[in-house]
Parts: structure tokens; sequence; C-alpha cells
């Protein structure tokens, strides 16, 4: 009987929604010409995001004019997020094996390695002062990983622990600074939650262990984030700061819809979707959602796949 137990635990861990999956290099026997890559839809500012259009990881800038590869070694390159002004790019890498947090200017040169760690750090946001990186540690032991929040400052590199007490990691930030939101670990799945730097007490946003990455709007009035809820995939989902008002923004069962980005103007999102039957190996493309109308469309599908992307 405890084999038993100990045998379904484990198993439900690999069958939690909203994990970010290890994508599977791909081999390619030609290169690709990025140039003649175009957006499908016109639209207003720029997009980072990753891509392993040419075999591994790398950081590329989208713009209506077309696409720009901003890094271009043999490691991976991955989260790119835009500082809150617009001029650096913050993203991680694993050049010497364990990943670290980098940030590079918008062209990507001047790239400087921010942390030093024991374990992996991954996923990250600036503060609205663009004065420090608030990031993501995962450990492991064995077949178990374990999040925590971290901060490092961008002038000393000194790191310190945000959340002391609860473990989750994607931290999003409000317009404010007030509100972080992050993806918070249940006994069994994961929710979106949401920490107040006032009171220094965490909640959590949504509730039933299928939720994720919360992504505050830039006035502050919405929050996107993922649940699974509906579908059984993946959904890119709105709701108010508080928890209320939680409304299914886009409605593609045959999809995993994820990754959610504000547009500047705040009436886009682009998100990162894969086919149903291709969730490990899928072809990850970038789409943008109507808030207003939830009406989607592709905006861009390259060889590789598109993940991760931030629009400023």
């Amino acid at each position: 009987m405890k084999r038993n137990i100990i045998f379904i635990l484990l198993l439900l861990i690999f069958l939690i929604p909203c994990k970010t999956e290890k994508k599977d290099p791909i081999n390619r026997n030609k290169i690709i010409d990025i140039k003649s890559i175009k957006p499908l839809l016109p639209f207003k500012g720029k997009i980072v995001f990753q891509s392993d259009m040419d075999g591994d990881n790398e950081i590329y800038l989208l713009t209506s004019k077309g696409l720009k590869k901003l890094t271009d070694n043999t490691w991976s390159d991955e989260y790119p997020k835009w500082s809150p002004d617009g001029k650096k790019i913050a993203f991680s890498a694993n050049p010497r094996g364990s990943y670290e947090i980098f940030i590079m200017n918008e062209d990507g040169s001047n790239i400087i390695q921010l942390t030093k760690t024991k374990h992996k750090a991954t996923e990250h946001a600036w503060f609205p002062d663009g004065k420090r990186i608030a990031y993501t540690i995962e450990r492991r032991r064995g077949i178990f990983r374990s999040f925590s929040i971290w901060e490092v400052n961008i002038k000393t590199k000194k790191m310190k622990r945000l959340l002391t007490d609860f473990n989750g990691g994607t931290p999003n930030f409000s317009p404010s600074g007030h509100l972080m939101g992050f993806t918070g670990k249940r006994t069994i799945g994961w929710d979106a939650a949401i920490y107040d730097f006032r009171t220094k007490k965490a909640s959590f946003l949504t509730e039933g262990g299928k939720s994720c990455r919360p992504h505050f709007s830039h006035d502050g009035k919405k929050i996107a984030y993922v649940s699974s809820k509906a579908d059984g995939k993946g959904d890119i989902w709105l709701m108010n700061p508080d928890g209320t008002g939680k409304i299914r923004l886009t409605r593609r069962d045959e999809t995993y819809d994820y990754y959610p980005s504000w547009s500047p103007d705040d009436k886009f999102i682009v998100f990162s979707s894969s086919p149903r039957n291709h969730k490990k190996r899928g072809n990850w493309a970038l789409y943008l959602v109507n808030v207003k109308t939830g009406r989607v469309k592709l905006l861009l599908d390259t060889p590789g796949r598109e993940l991760f992307p931030d629009w400023h």
C-alpha cells in the first residue's frame, strides 16, 4: 500500500500542469535566413522572445519591420524580459553549465552576468524602478524540484531571497511595485498568487492547482494568467488584482496557450501556443489576442519554437 501511494504521488508530480517543459534540441541541415521572416500582423512596439530555430535557444527581437537575432552562441539563452525603460534586456543563460541571470543592451551588446548561484536561476522580472531583478531559483533533489524567488541588485550584484516563507516562481510586478504576482506551489499543482510588499503577506488568487504565470497589465487594472481549468491544456485568462472577475480570454480547446505578455496600450496580449498533439515537441508560435473581443490571430511562426515573449 505504501509503495502504491508513493507511486501515485510521483505520477501526479509529472502530470501537474503549468510547468515549463524542456524542449528537445532541433537538428537542421540548412541555415535559416531570418531577414526573410516577417510578422504576419502589424503591431506597435517591440517583442523579445526565445527560439530554437537555429538549433538551440537564442534571444530574438521582433518589430513590425522584421526579426533580429540578439544572441548567437552554443549555449542556451532563455526568458528575455525588457527593463522598464526598454533599454536593457534581462535573460537566463548557461554558458558555464548552470543557468544565471544576465543583462544586455537592447541590440544584444554589452552582456553582463548578474547572479552567481549554486542552483538554476530562471524566470525573472524587473522591479519597476529598474534597479533590481526578481528571479526564480530552481533546486533539484533527484526527481524532485523546489522553487523560490530571489532578487539581485543590478549595481552591486548582491543577492537575497525575496520571499522567505513561500515557495514559487515566475515573478511579475504591478506598475506601482507594491504588488508582485507569482506562481505559488500547492500541495498538488500550482496557482497564481500575489505578494503585497506593504502588508508583507502572500495569498493565492486562484484555486484548484491548475493556474500559473500572473502578468500585470501596464495600467495595473488586470492580470493575465494561464489556466488549464477549462480544457485541461491551457488558456489565457484575465482577472482583477484581487482575484475577482475571472474571464477566459482564449477559447481554443485544441491548443496549449501559454506565456502571456501585454501590449504597451493593454489592448492586446501576445502569447505562445502549440497544437494539441505536440505539447512536448510542438510547433510553438506567437499569437495575438484582442483583449476586448477575444479574437486570436497568428503573429509569427518560424521553423523553431517561439516561447516566453515580452512586449515593450
